[in-house]
């Protein structure tokens, strides 16, 4: 297999490049008013900035594979199945990808490289476009992840979203065997001017989210937000402690919708991809939270755990900021790398 040598073709590059320019940001509808228009621009702004270490990796790699081909043959499909697996996509992902795109391009007989480029971002895009449940109020949100891959920071940004969005809030400090985890939350819940349910370090998590849940029914809030134990090393533990939050849940807030969110680091790559399959054997997960996608040339991990283990991702972190947690979609998110 020729590793991005691109074999005696791309010794016969020419030493010229010419300079890409960047896409601007997809067009909007004349029905949008301006500032729908102008927040359009600066989501999409925002996930193209956080974006470019990824976009570099792989449409840089892409773009220089397709013009040193001078035909579309094994050649080339060897180095391009390469350049997805060094962007974290994963072997298994990784050959899926290329053989579908095998099939069109055969199909299609498309002849031209730079048309097998756009059939390869129809293909991502459909591997992503996974359909999402509608959110129905009450909701108990419960989030878990391994300690570092930023959960309480992904909550707290979760919580002012929603309240932006007009929607009444509480947190639930679960994780009550993290040092400062309460604490933590504490500064998000004052920044985000909602309540919060917290109980002394090394108390039983049940028994906080018991309280949550009072807390919410009282005052009527549509989501409760619960900080979980990332103690994944102790599945068995693990799996009990959230068995015994499942049962609080269903006796004393019958009516209400739990989802479990998964946060996941995108800078750890397939070691991101073997928390998400883990996880998945003691919770019940219903998506995905993929932090810190700004600090990776590998954001090709999202393609893989939505094709492998059929999670839908649900939120992406591009940037410190609060307005940097971004609703994934999908065709957005391969515009930005491509």
């Amino acid at each position: 297999m020729a590793f991005f040598g691109f074999g005696k073709k791309k010794e016969e590059k020419k030493e010229e490049r010419i300079e890409k320019v960047e896409p601007a940001s997809p067009a909007v509808t004349e029905q949008q008013s301006a500032p729908e228009q102008e927040e359009k621009k600066g989501l999409f702004s925002r996930l193209w900035n956080g974006l470019s270490k990824t976009r570099t990796n792989v449409a840089g790699r892409v773009d220089e594979l397709i013009e040193a081909t001078e035909e579309i043959d094994e050649d080339f499909y060897e180095d391009l199945v390469d350049i997805l697996i060094m962007s974290d996509m994963g072997v298994r992902t990784s050959d899926k990808v290329i053989e579908e795109l095998k099939r069109r391009i055969s199909a299609q007989g498309i002849t031209d490289a730079r048309k097998a480029r756009d059939v390869l971002k129809q293909i991502l895009k459909e591997i992503m476009d996974m359909p999402r449940k509608p959110l129905r109020w009450p909701m108990i949100m419960m989030v878990v992840g391994v300690n570092g891959v930023g959960k309480t920071t992904t909550i707290g940004k979760l919580a002012m979203r929603f309240k932006d969005a007009r929607h009444s809030v509480v947190l639930a400090a679960a994780d009550t065997f993290r040092a400062a985890a309460a604490d933590q939350l504490q500064i998000w819940s004052e920044r985000a001017q909602v309540p919060i349910v917290r109980h002394s370090e090394g108390a039983d998590p049940a028994a906080v989210v018991f309280d949550g849940i009072q807390k919410a029914k009282a005052s009527e809030a549509d989501l409760l937000i619960v900080d979980t134990a990332g103690r994944l090393h102790n599945k068995k533990n693990l799996m009990e402690e959230l068995r015994k939050i499942s049962r609080i849940v269903s006796r004393e807030y019958e009516g209400a919708e739990v989802r479990t969110l998964l946060v996941i680091d995108a800078t750890t790559g397939q070691n991101g991809l073997q928390q998400a399959r883990e996880f998945s054997e003691v919770a019940d997960v219903s998506g995905i939270v993929l932090t810190k996608l700004d600090g990776t040339a590998k954001g090709g991990i999202a393609v893989a755990i939505m094709d492998e283990l059929k999670l839908p991702v649900l939120y992406i972190g591009v940037g410190e900021g609060i307005e940097d947690l971004q609703a994934f979609d999908a065709g957005a998110f391969v515009d930005a790398i491509f």
